[in-house]
């Protein structure tokens, strides 16, 4: 993986070790990262991100414990064999709810069209229904 595809706002809200593990996690789900591929080291990604080490460990250790990388020191990052959860909770689609219609609300203030976000919201709604089925 190479860091030019992690794009992050150090001007955001949003911590910066939430968004690379947002970042990393998107990557997974398209596909574009695999079972067995290596994530570059904490420090390197650090450096081309222009953040603390500490923030992409802390990253990396969402996402392994989320079940989508194993850490082990001296080896570095590795992508793991995930396959989808199952379906949520009702107070997890409950949760979801409520953040996609901030975010939405967000983009509507930012002046992006009906249009657009139903055009996003499909064609990432397509690449997460693939990856649950195992095509990505």
């Amino acid at each position: 993986m190479h860091a030019k595809l992690i794009h992050i706002d150090l001007s955001s809200e949003v911590p910066a070790y939430d968004q690379i593990a947002g970042e990393i996690r998107a990557l997974l789900v398209s596909g574009v990262l695999r079972a067995g591929d290596a994530l570059p080291p904490v420090r390197q990604l650090a450096i081309d991100l222009n953040v603390h080490h500490n923030t992409v460990a802390q990253a990396y250790r969402i996402l392994a414990d989320e079940g989508w990388l194993d850490l082990r020191r001296g080896r570095g990052a590795r992508v793991v064999p995930r396959s989808a959860p199952p379906q949520t909770s009702k107070k997890g689609r409950q949760n979801f709810s409520l953040h996609l219609r901030r975010l939405l609300a967000k983009a509507a203030a930012e002046g992006i069209s009906a249009d657009v976000l139903a055009h996003q919201l499909t064609l990432h709604a397509r690449t997460i229904k693939n990856w649950a089925k195992g095509d990505s």
